[in-house]
């Protein structure tokens, strides 16, 4: 039985305004029907899997919970890292996990942000890699490569290996940084070299072998945060201290480039990391003058783009090979050539203490979600989304206070220990320093409209007093 590991932390700043620090992409809807997360899920269908673990940052874990449950994939399954530590301590976290459980299950390890346009191809080299795993080889997935791309790193094959029931596989003579055009052109021609694609596969037990042999400060950190666990609804927290003494570091250096038992499986399924808006567009299906369009889009003697209307009409005219991306709080436009330089902005909004690096407007949270309206001095209007048998926190606010206005759905409001049903067309007035709290009785979303008034509006304007979320 395999035990999928999908890591799912990163921001993505290179696919902003999409992609924020507190939605970046892998929670998002870039091709396909579901989100990345979900269709890394959905490429499994046909492997024998055990429940899959995700490993995400705490900020992330309500997003990750929810877009589980909708898969039917949630079973406190979720670790939570306190802070990045790049993919060796992750990918740690999930073997000792499993270990403490009695097994030893090969772990097939992938990101959540990939796309893979040839599910099965992939099916089938994971069927192909299996036999090497079961055998103790570190298996690690060599993208065929399809152009002298400089944006990757390389695998270098060695010579043929077979499995126990023939399956073939390379030794993998060295790992290679992300070379330059001319010496990418020579890999690509050679046939001997492969993308490095991020993605593994062992048994548990190899791994933290290997790792403990080569790098004993990350297997004793990783060790040693998984001493006392806390779990907390369908989370697995970590012990913060002891995680974050661990040194950071990938997997490719710190196991894959310096064991002896390393095998590359090739895979040619579509491949790509969506690593910025070009390689998206590269991969989207496009109309016959090469635009890929989502959203309401007009496009007009233009070749070659890749536009993305959020809310509104977005039409262009005359241009070409030009990113074009419309949000709910923000547009980009962007050369396509120079879409690697996105990230620059991000560093520069996030300089200047814009929260657009961050947050969208539409902000979720585990009840549901709120879109910020509009808002001016002294004043903020949301429209909130409670999901049926949820609940908000019983808080209060120093500073401001609100009105309600239910626009479908009921409502149970409490203020000042006194509680009542408030349905459509119904509006309800919490004052400064009231203590209150929400909630969705129904079997439908609550849908209402919050005005905030007073001198000051900021979320960190809050007092919870009782949270089923755990929030603090």
């Amino acid at each position: 039985m395999i035990l999928p590991v999908i890591m799912a932390g990163g921001s993505g700043s290179r696919l902003w305004p999409l992609s924020r620090a507190l939605f970046p992409k892998q929670f998002l809807q870039l091709n396909g029907s579901g989100t990345m997360l979900q269709n890394t899920l959905a490429r499994l269908d046909g492997l024998e899997c055990a429940s899959p673990v995700l490993i995400c940052n705490e900020d992330h874990r309500f997003i990750a919970a929810e877009q589980l449950r909708q898969m039917g994939a949630l079973n406190h399954n979720i670790i939570l890292e306190p802070a990045g530590r790049n993919t060796a301590p992750a990918i740690a976290l999930a073997a000792f996990t499993a270990m403490a459980q009695g097994a030893d299950p090969v772990m097939l390890v992938l990101a959540a942000d990939h796309i893979m346009r040839q599910p099965e191809a992939f099916r089938d080299a994971v069927t192909r890699a299996l036999p090497f795993a079961e055998a103790g080889k570190l298996v690690t997935f060599g993208i065929v490569p399809t152009g002298p791309e400089t944006g990757y790193g390389y695998i270098e094959r060695g010579a043929e290996e077979s499995s126990s029931d023939g399956a073939a596989g390379f030794k993998v003579t060295r790992f290679i940084e992300k070379p330059d055009t001319a010496t990418a052109q020579q890999y690509v021609e050679s046939g001997d070299f492969y993308w490095n694609s991020g993605m593994f596969m062992f048994k548990a037990s190899r791994y933290l072998a290997e790792l403990k042999a080569f790098r004993p400060d990350i297997y004793d950190a990783c060790e040693k945060s998984l001493g006392t666990i806390d779990s907390d609804l369908d989370f697995v927290r970590v012990n913060k201290e002891a995680f974050l003494a661990c040194p950071e570091d990938s997997i490719d250096y710190a196991v894959m480039e310096k064991t002896a038992d390393a095998v590359v499986v090739p895979l040619d399924a579509g491949w790509s990391d969506v690593g910025s808006w070009s390689s998206l567009w590269d991969v989207s299906d496009k109309d016959d003058n090469g635009n890929v369009h989502h959203g309401d889009v007009m496009v007009y003697n233009a070749n070659n783009n890749y536009v993305f209307a959020e809310t509104g009409l977005v039409a262009t005219v005359g241009i070409d090979d030009v990113v074009v991306v419309q949000t709910k709080d923000a547009v980009l436009v962007v050369k396509k050539d120079q879409v690697q330089d996105v990230k620059k902005v991000v560093e520069v909004l996030k300089q200047h203490g814009r929260s657009e690096f961050q947050l969208h407007r539409e902000v979720y949270r585990p009840w549901g979600k709120y879109d910020s309206i509009d808002n001016g001095e002294r004043y903020q209007v949301k429209r909130i989304t409670v999901k049926p048998g949820e609940k908000l926190s019983i808080q209060m606010h120093h500073h401001r206070a609100e009105h309600w206005i239910v626009v479908s759905g009921t409502a149970n409001v409490t203020i000042d220990e006194q509680t009542s049903l408030v349905t459509e067309n119904e509006s309800v007035y919490i004052p400064v320093g009231s203590v209150h709290a929400l909630e969705n009785p129904g079997k439908i979303p609550l849908e209402l409209i919050e005005v905030q008034s007073g001198a000051y509006l900021g979320e960190d304007d809050i007092v919870r007093f009782e949270d089923r979320y755990g929030r603090a």
